[in-house]
């Protein structure tokens, strides 16, 4: 009888969660938002043109970037990124009992996927704005890959003032293709989403070195 009790509230449970799917679609960015922009033969930036909102964003897949910077992201903001179902329990707790002993937040938990959702839906960061951003971060997982994910990431990441994605980010701080990248330059990349407007190393290089050194060594451990 237990175990009769126990499927049906796993169906109702299923059934509640693709009601509210339905009901909450996922804000996907509109796939026509992205710069525009005008290459050469061998694949060289001629001359590119914001999007309709000012945005510049140039649209690069996953394939298309440096193993060094996935390495570096992977590595320094999600090591359980392949294996999570879009939320970590052990970095929750973690960040939960950080909180509660030092009075602040020390870390958030968030995993690749749970920044993701608070790229696509921006809220403010409370509780109610946590427990959205799990709940969205599960929705993602469901109905989209681990590589769909990490592409969102990677072309809609904010990496200071106008500039989404690394593609973007690489051009105006690096002058190079996302593919291009050395490890130093991954590092760089990987850590800017962070704090994109106290990291921009075009405006503050020292902080920006710190942050990156801070990567590098995770990398080197």
């Amino acid at each position: 009888r237990r175990g009769a009790h126990a499927l049906a509230a796993l169906a109702l449970l299923f059934v509640a969660a693709l009601i509210l799917d339905r009901l909450f679609p996922l804000p996907l960015p509109d796939r026509d938002s992205s710069s525009v922009i005008v290459i050469a033969s061998d694949g060289t930036p001629l001359r590119a043109f914001a999007s309709e909102n000012g945005v510049w964003r140039y649209p690069v897949a996953v394939g298309e970037v440096s193993p060094r910077y996935l390495e570096a992201l992977v590595g320094y903001e999600d090591r359980w990124f392949w294996r999570h179902p879009g939320v970590n329990p052990i970095a929750l707790l973690r960040a939960a009992r950080q909180w509660a002993v030092a009075g602040r937040v020390v870390s958030g938990g968030s995993t690749l996927t749970m920044q993701v959702a608070r790229i696509l839906e921006p809220g403010r960061r409370n509780s109610l704005g946590k427990a959205r951003q799990i709940l969205r971060a599960l929705q993602l997982e469901w109905h989209f890959s681990k590589r769909e994910i990490l592409a969102l990431y990677l072309n809609h990441a904010p990496f200071g003032g106008t500039i989404e994605g690394v593609e973007a980010a690489s051009w105006a701080y690096l002058g190079k293709p996302a593919r291009n990248l050395s490890h130093a330059e991954a590092a760089l990349l990987a850590v800017l989403p962070q704090a994109p407007s106290r990291l921009r190393p075009d405006r503050h290089n020292a902080a920006a070195q710190v942050a990156r050194d801070k990567v590098l060594r995770r990398m080197a451990a």
